[in-house]
């Protein structure tokens, strides 16, 4: 690999990133306080050694971006911030050359470019293409993203829900040594690092800023102001929204909340996760039985069940479980090549936050079980 130098902010984060890093207020005061100037190159800060780091409230920021932007409701920041704390002390450039596995652990999170690659190829986590350039892996937001990825792959490894001990230990040290009294003490500090970060800024962005633009399918320009809200129209086709139009309970609920065609926002939580209503759960899977499973003997109350259970209906799922039903990349890539169920392409993780989606590679897993070994 060839070397690499950052020496500003700017030689390793897109402008845009770099827009949402200065409406971080505590980044905010921060960069002013070190005389630093919005429209300038931003220095970035260096240990003794001369090694650009990350400060604690750049961490915080990025970690920040990328679970909102990526990760939302799956995924805590503290720990992205704590486990960077721990394996590189933030520092961008740091290496680690594993002799058993002959990789080289790269940046803040220590992502091998093997690691990363398999990330894209097999989980769909596609936001950045590596491809021939492993150099990129130093940069801060790609870096914590494949960090992110392959923690939300460990949270669930071997199909279980694993603790977050498990998955720190699992991190730092590997899978075989995730329950291994060596790695106990790593558990602890990162433990005392977490409860000894700074404490959350508030942020002040426009939540279009932070959904992920490969959700977008044409957006209609009403939505691209940064209203705090996230829309079904951003998500789906406009083929599938004529079909959530012809339902009358939905019609009727939408209209209630004064929805209009082309700008229909979902609900949301506190925190602004959007999730969809019971009665729009009800309706998405009606329609994808009727469309692709009339033949079958699957109950629209049963996919629904399953939403409230998996997800509850939260429309990028929580925690392990992605999606509105559930069902991550490597399922529905699966049932799309494998089992044959074809009508909605899935190229990256991203498509199965499209709650059409989702729900109908859910139907098609619930499907595929009832005749599992002639069940």
């Amino acid at each position: 690999m060839m070397s690499v130098s950052f020496k500003y902010w700017d030689d390793c984060v897109d402008p845009e990133d770099m827009q949402l890093l200065w409406t971080d207020r505590a980044v905010r005061k921060e960069w002013t306080d070190a005389n630093e100037r919005k429209g300038h190159k931003i220095h970035l800060s260096r240990d003794p050694d001369g090694q650009p780091y990350l400060t604690q409230t750049e961490m915080r920021a990025v970690a920040g971006i990328v679970v909102e932007r990526h990760f939302k409701s799956q995924i805590d920041s503290d720990m992205i911030c704590a486990l960077a704390e721990i394996l590189s002390d933030r520092q961008l450039l740091a290496e680690q050359y594993d002799k058993k596995t002959k990789e080289t652990k790269m940046g803040i999170m220590q992502i091998s470019p093997m690691t990363a690659d398999w990330l894209i190829r097999e989980m769909g986590y596609k936001n950045y293409v590596i491809q021939e350039n492993a150099n990129m892996l130093y940069k801060p937001f790609i870096n914590v993203y494949f960090g992110a990825a392959y923690i939300k792959w460990l949270s669930c490894y071997d199909e279980k829900e694993r603790s977050e001990e498990y998955v720190v230990r699992a991190y730092k040290c590997g899978i075989i040594k995730a329950a291994h009294k060596s790695t106990t003490d790593y558990f602890q500090r990162y433990l005392f690092i977490k409860d000894s970060l700074p404490p959350k800024s508030v942020l002040k962005r426009n939540h279009k800023d932070l959904n992920p633009a490969v959700l977008a399918v044409d957006v209609p320009s009403p939505m691209k102001a940064g209203d705090g809200y996230a829309y079904w129209d951003a998500r789906v086709s406009q083929e599938d929204m004529e079909d959530m139009w012809r339902n009358p309970d939905v019609v009727k609920e939408w209209s209630k909340s004064g929805e209009i065609r082309g700008r229909v926002r979902f609900s949301q939580d506190e925190e602004k996760s959007p999730y969809l209503s019971r009665v729009e759960v009800k309706a998405l899977a009606q329609i994808i039985i009727q469309r692709y499973f009339s033949t079958r003997e699957i109950q629209a109350a049963a996919l629904a069940a399953l939403a409230e259970v998996c997800s509850m209906r939260f429309v990028n799922g929580v925690r392990t479980r992605t999606g509105l039903m559930g069902i991550d990349y490597p399922t529905a890539s699966w049932l799309y090549r494998e089992i044959g169920h074809k009508e909605y392409k899935v190229s990256s993780v991203d498509d199965v936050y499209n709650p059409f989606v989702s729900m109908y590679f859910g139907a098609s897993y619930f499907d595929w079980l009832s005749e599992y070994k002639g069940r």
